[in-house]
């Protein structure tokens, strides 16, 4: 994403030419992600395969071990076996789930890419989006280096997958895409684009959704959001008035601080109500200091809760 708008300095993108960092050989470190890959499979497997004899509601824990799993493969840039193991994890929790699954996949700039989209329910289209890619370089701090991406990449991701486990199907009254989007976080590097997957998606929609909703950077401790300028207002305020409903006033603020272009802006741009929930008060943002450790399993747990009542009717 890119800040267009706001009080803070610019902020760094990543870029799209180099080797792919953080993965040495080209080698996915699978090993060291097993146990965890296994252990989130079981618990979708469990908590959503077939009919639900009880409601489930969001779970922050569950929500971080997804980020955890991500960050174990260490950087994921588009194009890299990293980006392309992250998928096929993102590909295997929903199936288990139950969701149907299928993929966009196209080349840019003669680097392959990968939007990922689950289905559920049936009536009108409503898309909650995230990018599950990663910066190329930590240019807002040493351009040498990639970054791992735990909020700004796998947070956004984590959510989608717990809700994916979550939703209570029986109570949604609209079909429910789950978009999974690649190529988000190279822009001005090597010539690349801001929000080539969401972008080429948008462009490429047989059937019109009636919202879209992107979750990124949302696992901070610290966690901030506000409106966002690009975003839709009566869709945001829905948003942020069910957020105070849930308790959540102070880290929900209804005023305007940052205009970003994130994966939100491709579905605007074509008359779609979107909203981006967007925490871009983080310091850690496009450094390698963007780890797990920052994550929190209770800012996840915020952010998948609205969602969840915003989808199913009900607290």
């Amino acid at each position: 994403m890119e800040r267009v708008g706001g009080k803070a300095a610019d902020r760094g993108v990543r870029c799209a030419g180099d080797a792919n960092p953080g993965v040495a050989g080209g080698e996915v470190p699978l090993r060291k992600i097993v146990t965890r890959l296994g252990f989130s499979l079981l618990l979708v497997l469990v908590g959503c395969r077939g009919p639900q004899k009880e409601s489930l509601t969001f779970d922050g824990e569950m929500a971080y071990g997804h980020v955890e799993v991500q960050c174990d493969l260490g950087p994921r840039p588009t194009g890299s076996p990293a980006n392309r193991a992250v998928g096929d994890y993102i590909i295997s929790v929903l199936e288990s789930g139950g969701w149907a699954v299928e993929t966009q996949e196209f080349t840019y700039r003669d680097t392959p890419v990968r939007n990922i989209v689950g289905r559920v329910g049936e009536g009108p289209v409503v898309i909650l989006g995230a990018h599950y890619d990663t910066r190329r370089r930590a240019d807002q701090e040493d351009p040498t280096q990639p970054v791992l991406g735990a909020n700004d990449g796998a947070s956004g991701v984590a959510v989608l997958l717990e809700l994916a486990r979550v939703l209570d199907r029986d109570r949604l009254d609209r079909q429910i895409w789950l978009a999974f989007f690649d190529a988000e976080d190279n822009g001005r590097l090597d010539g690349w684009e801001w929000c080539v997957g969401s972008s080429y998606m948008a462009n490429h929609l047989e059937v019109l959704p009636e919202a879209v909703v992107v979750v990124d950077m949302v696992g901070d401790a610290d966690q901030q959001f506000y409106f966002e300028g690009n975003s839709d207002p009566a869709l945001q305020q829905e948003l942020w008035e069910i957020a105070a409903s849930l308790g959540y006033t102070d880290t929900f603020r209804p005023e305007y601080r940052w205009t970003v272009y994130d994966d939100h802006v491709p579905f605007a741009q074509r008359g779609i109500p979107a909203v981006d929930i967007i925490d871009f008060d983080y310091p850690y943002w496009h450094t390698t200091q963007d780890t797990p450790d920052k994550v929190s399993p209770a800012s996840l747990e915020r952010v998948g809760r609205v969602l969840e009542v915003w989808l199913e009717g009900a607290p």
